[in-house]
């Protein structure tokens, strides 16, 4: 974990957060700035800055996200109408915080083309 990460931070427990889910690899809490009813941010513990950083290595711990924002959606009843999720990677798409995360978005009818 890097000790200045904002999301390592909140995978620590040094700063609150409204927390949705935990286990030993992925932790996912209410984004402070929701751009839907539904705004959940999934992140692993370990920090890994961008997508990008990935390898052959990293595929159960991207399932893991997967798997988590899922059962999370489901909790949250947006099983019944849909929900998107999105992981930005790098700044021209959008990356701010660099500690990979995945947003589930849902709770309202989501557009396409996003963005």
């Amino acid at each position: 974990m890097s000790e200045s990460c904002v999301f390592c931070r909140i995978a620590r427990g040094e700063i609150p957060a409204r927390l949705v889910h935990e286990d030993e690899q992925v932790v996912g809490f209410h984004d402070l700035d929701p751009q839907a009813p539904v705004h959940v941010l999934l992140i692993p513990r370990r920090h890994v800055a961008t997508l990008l950083e990935t390898g052959p290595g990293d595929v159960e711990l991207l399932g893991r996200l997967q798997r988590a924002a899922v059962e999370v959606a489901g909790r949250l009843g947006l099983d019944r109408d849909g929900f998107r999720l999105v992981t930005n990677c790098l700044e021209g798409a959008g990356q701010s915080v660099f500690h990979l995360h995945v947003h589930l978005l849902g709770g309202r009818p989501l557009g396409w083309p996003p963005g």
